[in-house]
């Protein structure tokens, strides 16, 4: 529905949370949490040592260079050179500081943020888009210049991932310290259970900041989100390096998510409204998600291809491209429908759009894209992630793990979602529900 605010650029967190935090009816500024999601503390235990453990599968089942990749491959157990050096750790802490320079020194609009639970709003500086631009053009021009190898990306990627992870996991431990030791942080409704493990994971303050950096919102997009294209343009020069050549396969998907990621700093301000700055606390569920998953789980078919050479017909690459166009349209035309209606029901561009009125106060659009399927911008993203997949060709089933990965996590947000507007709106999501029955595919589900 067009009330709900979908974050594609989300990280794994949704896949595993159930949405059953509920709150005592109490007047403190911090009320304490009743009820754990991901099972608990366990379940955030296993979250927290399984997700890793995960990245490193994906690197070993299909290693650099390798030419099969399996699911059914066990590689000898790795030496702690094969897992971490230091220069890997430098790289990854420098970027990390650079694009915290980049916030800060980079001229951007401020934008208020929602209101939040203390009454107030948030002010935040949108210069993603700068710092997209700048960071991307830095890395190319040191490349030029000799001073930075981009195979070193290539080269040294599991080792980066597991700089990335070690980060996140130092970075998760200052933020749940810092926020016990601040009697006045407003602490996030479903990260103040009492239980030190649980709350440092699920993430124990709401906002938590340095000065005017949100933490938060730096990480949602940055610089997890610019090194996933850092590390595509990388794998281009690697394959380039040793081929002579960059494969049409590779660059459709580095081309394909990079627009991706640049689509999303086109719309940055979006991510205010998202449940990840509004209602979760900032621990390692978003951390490692942020500065981990996505730079090292995404790229798996850029890598994947880097060595290998599924020799698509020109027939499958062109659906491939018609097959990413048109998940980018639904997805781009439905989300800015949707947000035009939010800022401006006015606008004559859905000003004609039918809503239906609830109790709750609220209009659910059912007409325009939004009365087609009530999460028809999922599609958009489900049809995306496919394209992203399809260049790696059928030879394995490893390169398809972001498709099938991202799958079960639309379902379930999207399960999540109707549950919530379920208990919201009451009868009128029944009646809604039968003006719009489709949930993401028409007449198929």
């Amino acid at each position: 529905c067009f009330c709900v605010t979908p974050h594609t650029n989300a990280t794994f967190t949704t896949l595993h949370r159930r949405n059953k935090t509920v709150f005592a009816s109490m007047p403190e500024r911090n009320p304490k949490t009743q009820h754990y999601e991901f099972n608990g503390p366990i379940g955030a235990l296993g979250v927290m040592v399984g997700l890793p453990a995960v990245i490193y599968m994906l690197y070993f089942t299909c290693p650099n260079d390798a030419q099969h990749c399996s699911i059914t491959r066990f590689p000898e157990l790795p030496s702690l050179s094969d897992l971490w050096n230091w220069q890997s750790a430098a790289v990854f802490v420098g970027w990390f500081a650079f694009h915290v320079v980049l916030q800060l020194v980079l001229p951007g609009p401020i934008v208020k943020g929602t209101l939040i639970r203390d009454g107030s709003r948030l002010n935040y500086k949108m210069n993603g888009l700068s710092a997209f631009f700048v960071s991307v053009g830095s890395v190319l021009l040191l490349s030029w210049l000799g001073v930075f190898q981009l195979s070193f990306l290539y080269d040294n990627y599991v080792q980066l991932a597991t700089a990335s992870i070690a980060f996140s996991y130092a970075l998760s431990l200052y933020l749940y310290v810092s926020a016990k030791l601040n009697s006045k942080a407003l602490l996030a409704e479903g990260g103040n259970t009492g239980n030190a493990l649980y709350d440092f994971f699920i993430g124990h303050e709401l906002n938590p900041r340095i000065g005017s950096l949100d933490l938060k919102a730096f990480c949602e997009l940055r610089p997890g989100l610019i090194g996933w294209v850092v590390i595509n343009i990388a794998l281009m020069a690697a394959q380039h390096e040793r081929t002579g050549a960059v494969s049409t396969e590779l660059m459709l998907v580095c081309a394909f998510q990079i627009w991706y990621v640049f689509d999303a700093f086109k719309s940055e301000s979006a991510i205010l409204t998202t449940m990840d700055i509004t209602q979760d606390g900032f621990g390692f569920m978003l951390a490692f998600g942020d500065l981990a998953w996505v730079p090292f789980t995404y790229t798996l078919q850029g890598r994947f291809l880097v060595s290998r050479h599924p020799n698509l017909s020109l027939a499958m690459l062109a659906l491939i491209v018609a097959l990413q166009l048109t998940g980018y349209a639904i997805f781009r035309l439905s989300n800015s429908q949707k947000d035009r209606f939010r800022k401006n029901p006015g606008d004559p561009s859905v000003a004609h759009l039918k809503v239906l009125k609830t109790k709750a106060g609220t209009n659910l659009l059912i007409s325009g894209w939004w009365g087609v399927a009530r999460h028809i911008n999922y599609l958009g993203d489900l049809l995306m992630g496919l394209a992203w997949c399809l260049p790696c060709g059928f030879s394995s089933v490893v390169p398809f793990f972001y498709s099938i990965y991202f799958t079960i996590l639309l379902i379930h947000r999207e399960l999540r979602d109707e549950e919530k507007c379920t208990k919201k709106y009451g009868k009128d999501w029944e009646k809604y529900c039968e003006l719009v029955p489709y949930r993401i595919l028409p007449y198929v589900y």
